[in-house]
């Protein structure tokens, strides 16, 4: 269903109609939600940044740092050699998937039971979600997904006339879904429950016992259990999960994106890990959808994949930090309901006032870009009992550069952000308008140059 923040942003191409379609949509396209992200980017077109406040973006889940230059130097490269202007299997060059399955072993331990014949290499890990439920349902079934969901994964469905079937999640469980109330949602339509941990929206990083409890539901329901783990290289503390050390052929399929652990999402690289009996349907699918998955950026992956492991906890290890200290300079009355991988999901104080007011306004007056609840829900399921959705506002914190994180240390112990007036900015209406002010110029100290 479109919300109204859909159809907002519709109204600004209606000026460039200049003739009608002589043919009819898919039902499908037309019951899907416009995307998300340049909503955000309308807002943000509208501020007029200064030197002392330029444009700060925390919206999308993009890398803050480029690629290490080994790796920028093989994919230039690669793409450079003759070798790599040909096609590829459409499930992606045998020695990348080799190189992942040793991979996985260093990450999911080494007895993960993991082979190259259990891996497809997609163009990116949405086409990786959408291969996969394109090979397990059908216009008319139903998949779980937790609340908030991740957009595109609920749009997928939508495109497909799959019902995503919302599973709530809470703040007082740190947005962590319950197996229980999952198990109420499963109906003979069921065709699988999707997660993401560490999540997007809210960053909520799943216990590898709670993923064992969920894997065991999908068995005992003989449905399949989808974990897209984007993040998963930025849990620092143990494995995981340990659910490849186990029987988790027959229920379990795992997706991975390359993009934010190697910093390179424009190359579009992902994986699908499951069965070799459903990756061969797989195969099927992607050979529709991408022929193959981009060449040059396997290639370079392929030798450096094992060196780049350094990389990749520094990398998440700067993250970590980013994530502490967002937490020290958010004023009192924002409450972090999670934070994890790439986001911190966080209730802004203004009751009444809807996040999609508040994200718009720090935006297009502050300068200060992010994704409200209203992006991550249905429309009706917003105020539903049980929490408020209206007022959560999702920050991406790897957007923010180190130097910025940087300069924030050194000006904390001179700043109040409760008590600063740099900002007059309020809402309004609002009888909270001092913990705002508080909250726009903690963000703005992110910007001084």
């Amino acid at each position: 269903m479109r919300g109204t923040w859909c159809a907002a942003l519709s109204g600004q191409f209606v000026a460039m109609n200049v003739s009608r379609l002589a043919f009819k949509l898919s039902r499908g396209v037309l019951n899907t939600i416009t995307p998300p992200i340049p909503t955000a980017y309308q807002w943000a077109s509208l501020y007029s940044p200064t030197a002392a406040r330029p444009l700060l973006d925390m919206s999308q889940g993009v890398p803050g740092t480029p690629p290490p230059e080994v790796l920028r130097t093989a994919l230039g490269m690669a793409a450079s050699s003759p070798t790599s202007f040909g096609y590829c299997p459409a499930e992606g060059e045998p020695l990348l998937r080799k190189a992942l399955a040793d991979e996985m072993k260093v990450i999911y331990g080494s007895d993960a039971d993991v082979t190259a014949e259990d891996i497809a290499l997609t163009a990116g890990c949405n086409m990786a979600f959408f291969a996969t439920i394109m090979s397990l349902a059908d216009a008319g079934d139903e998949v779980i997904l937790p609340v908030p969901w991740y957009f595109n994964h609920q749009m997928d469905l939508t495109l497909l006339g799959i019902k995503p079937v919302p599973l709530q999640t809470l703040p007082e469980d740190g947005f962590s879904p319950s197996v229980e109330r999952c198990r109420s949602l499963i109906t003979p339509r069921t065709k699988a429950i999707s997660l993401v941990t560490p999540n997007n929206p809210t960053g909520a990083t799943y216990s590898p016992a709670l993923l064992a409890s969920f894997l065991n539901l999908a068995a005992e329901h003989n449905v399949a259990l989808i974990v897209d783990e984007t993040y998963r290289d930025f849990v620092l503390d143990g494995v995981p999960h340990r659910l490849f050390s186990g029987p988790w052929r027959n229920n379990f399929i795992h997706l991975f994106s390359f993009s934010k652990s190697y910093c390179l999402p424009g190359h579009r690289l992902g994986a699908i890990v499951a069965s070799p009996l459903l990756i061969k349907q797989i195969r099927t699918v992607l050979d529709c959808l991408q022929i193959c998955p981009p060449r040059p950026i396997q290639i370079a992956l392929t030798q450096l994949l094992p060196t780049l492991r350094p990389f990749v906890r520094e990398t998440a290890m700067a993250i970590r930090a980013r994530h502490e200290l967002f937490r020290r300079v958010l004023p009192k009355r924002w409450t972090v309901g999670a934070q994890g991988g790439y986001f911190a999901f966080v209730k802004h104080p203004f009751v009444g006032v809807s996040s999609l007011e508040v994200s718009k306004r720090l935006a297009t007056e502050l300068g200060v870009v992010s994704l409200p609840s209203a992006f991550f829900c249905e429309e009706e399921d917003v105020g539903e009992a049980g929490w408020d959705k209206a007022r959560w506002i999702r920050f991406s914190v790897a957007n923010v550069d180190d130097e910025k994180v940087k300069k924030i240390l050194s000006v904390r112990d001179q700043y109040d952000p409760v008590n600063s007036t740099l900002i007059a900015w309020q809402l309004d209406y609002f009888r909270h308008a001092r913990s705002f002010t508080g909250m726009t110029t903690a963000f703005s100290r992110l910007l001084l140059a």
